[in-house]
Formats: structure tokens, sequence, C-alpha cells
């Protein structure tokens, strides 16, 4: 085993851990107050290379790694979570196209991301379904050489912003997970309109939406896979996309640490640092402890993916493991910093808030304990 990072990745981390200093620290907790995405700092993300990094070679992008993506990913959570969220969607929008398009369907839909400033958006949950993916509701009847696309996704990150945006719909709602497709959806296309869910506890500085879709056509060729592969493409492209969930959690723990040092080192309390009391200590010992061991789970299942081995119980492991060791972190932070923690003039709270939802997008934590399960009892 080598824990090395190679010259490349050193840079590449760097360069990230620059851009949430410069870029996104100074005005996070403006956007969370205004609930608005910060669509420059997307603007700013593709001027350096880090939007949309995993879009292949042959397509025009990078074609970074899920390792390399995980290291882009902590550095930017360390930043805001919610900003982070804008950027980890669209590669999250993108997976289903790697994972089930032609090579010419990566070029079409994927290519125009790499000439300007754009999103995908990734739409599975619905209403009244969100891990029970395969019970589905919208649906996909095909006419002639066009799919029409009835129904409703909910809780989509960069609904109705993205440029591109896979719909997982079904074709006979009795017909379960063998009856689902895949389908690109581009943003202009008549009959798709969004509606932006207000009023979020964390993360307001990323766009979450309702999507609607009233006989919206897309041609047959933005079918990805075959008829009945949505699920699976779906299921796929989670195992893959939760690891950056998991290293964005380590970043926001990294984040309680560092903030709960600095105020620990500066409060005084009955006459010295309460840096010097031995239960604040503690504290940041657990921070510690969970810090280093969520990153050596999140690189090994990226490094997994990147090896082109089975990762999904791995990645499981990651994401619930790294979430919700990161809510603690936030939470014992909180305490670090007494009253002053629970009031927006430090950003410890909004970290509780931000990281409350990496335990309940792109699988809950209670479904990762099933995934995990399986695998030890199949």
């Amino acid at each position: 085993m080598d824990f090395t990072l190679n010259d490349e990745q050193r840079q590449l981390q760097q360069l990230a851990r620059d851009f949430a200093r410069k870029e996104i620290i100074p005005i996070a907790a403006e956007y969370d107050q205004k609930e608005e995405l910060p669509w420059q700092v997307v603007e700013k993300a593709f001027e350096v290379g880090i939007l949309n990094p995993t879009i292949p070679e042959h397509a025009g992008g990078l074609g970074l790694g899920m390792f390399d993506e995980c290291l882009i990913g902590e550095e930017l959570a360390y930043g805001c979570m919610g900003i982070y969220t804008v950027l980890m969607a669209s590669e999250l929008g993108i997976a289903p196209i790697l994972i089930g398009g032609t090579q010419e369907q990566q070029q079409r839909f994927l290519t125009p991301l790499t000439e300007k400033a754009g999103l995908a958006a990734f739409a599975l949950s619905e209403p009244n379904n969100g891990s029970d993916a395969a019970a589905m509701g919208t649906t996909a009847v095909l006419d002639g050489d066009e799919w029409v696309i009835n129904g409703t996704k909910m809780w989509i990150s960069n609904g109705g912003l993205a440029e591109v945006t896979v719909v997982f719909a079904t074709t006979d709602r009795q017909g379960g997970h063998r009856a689902t497709v895949a389908l690109v959806v581009p943003r202009d296309a008549p009959g798709f309109t969004y509606n932006k869910i207000k009023h979020k506890m964390g993360q307001r500085a990323s766009l979450t939406s309702e999507l609607v879709f009233e006989n919206v056509r897309v041609p047959r060729e933005n079918q990805l896979g075959g008829l009945g592969d949505g699920f699976k493409i779906a299921m796929k492209t989670l195992d893959k996309t939760r690891i950056p969930v998991a290293a964005g959690s380590v970043g926001i723990a990294r984040r309680a640490l560092d903030e709960s040092v600095k105020y620990a080192r500066e409060r005084a309390a009955f006459g010295k640092p309460i840096a010097e009391f031995q239960a604040i200590q503690f504290k940041l010992a657990e921070m510690a402890m969970g810090i280093e061991t969520g990153r050596l789970m999140y690189q090994k299942a990226a490094w997994l993916v990147d090896q082109h081995q089975a990762h999904g119980y791995e990645s499981a492991i990651a994401k619930a493991y790294c979430s919700e060791m990161a809510f603690s972190a936030a939470n014992e932070a909180i305490q670090v910093h007494g009253g002053y923690g629970y009031v927006g003039e430090y950003p410890v709270e909004k970290l509780l808030r931000d990281v409350k939802l990496n335990m309940i997008y792109e699988g809950t934590n209670e479904i990762q304990r099933v995934v995990i399960s399986r695998h030890l009892l199949k």
C-alpha cells in the first residue's frame, strides 16, 4: 500500500483547497442566507478546471478518476457543503451517461459541458418514492422514434438549471425495475418545468427542485442502455457517487475540527484557554480519529472504482460512516463554541445543518446498512 499522492494529485488538491478558501468560504454564509446558487462559483470552477472533471478525454474533458474527484470534493466541502453539492450533483448527472451511454452519446451530451460552464442533473426520486426507487410513477411511452415522458421528480439537485438531466421512468407501473428506462432530457425540452424547493434546513446554496414533465418528448437516441436497464444504471451510478458524499463529509468534519481548535485556543475560562481542559481535548481527539478513519475508507472505495473492482459494499460503509462521523463532529464543534456555536456569528451551526443532508441523499444511511448487510449475508 502506498498512501503518497503523486505530484499531479498534490497540485489538484492544492488547487481545490485554494479555490475553497478564495472563492467559497468568503461567500458561503451569504448564499446560505439568500438561499441562492452562486453561479459565479460555477463559472470560476469551470475556468480553473474543477467543474465536471470526470468527463472523458474523448468527449473533451479531463477524464479524472474517482480518487481525484474525491480529493477535490473534500477540499470544496471544507468551504461549503451546499456549494460543493452543486458541483458534486453535476458529476452525479454525468455518471449514468458514462455508465450506460455509448461513446457517441457521451460526446453528444457531455462535450458541450466542456465548452462552457454548465451542469448536469440526476432525476430518480419522486414525491411518493425515495428509497423505493423501483416504484417510480413517472412514465415513458414510446411513440414512433420518440419517448413521451409524464410525471414528477422530487429533491433534484441542479434540477431545472442543468443543461442535461438523466430522467428515470417506467414503461409499465406494474413492471418493477425491469420496466425502467434512463432518458437524457435537455434543459429546453417543451413541457419540462421546475419548481424550486425553499426553506431547506441546510445546503441552501444548492438548488433543489421539483421537476414536472408534461408530454415531454425526447428522441429514442437519448435512451441510455436498453429497455429495462434504467434501474440498473441508477444503482450502479449511486454505488459510485455516494463516495464523493463521504469525501465531502470528511471535509465538513475537518472544518469543524479546525474551527474548534481555533476557538478553544482563543476562548478562556477559569483563567486559561479552554483548549487546556481535558473535556475539550477529548472532543478534538474524537474528531481527529473520525476524520482519519473516514478518509481512509472513502479513499479505499474510490481506489476500487478506479481499479474497476466491485465497490458497492465499501462505498456504502464510507457514505454512512463519514456522514455520521461528520454530523457528530459538527455537533461537538457547536458544544465547544458554547452559545456562540448556536448562532451564525461562527460557521459551526451551518456545518451541522449542511451535513444532515449527507445522511439522507444518494441513499439514506438506513439503505446503506441494507446494502452492507446484504453483502454480508448473500
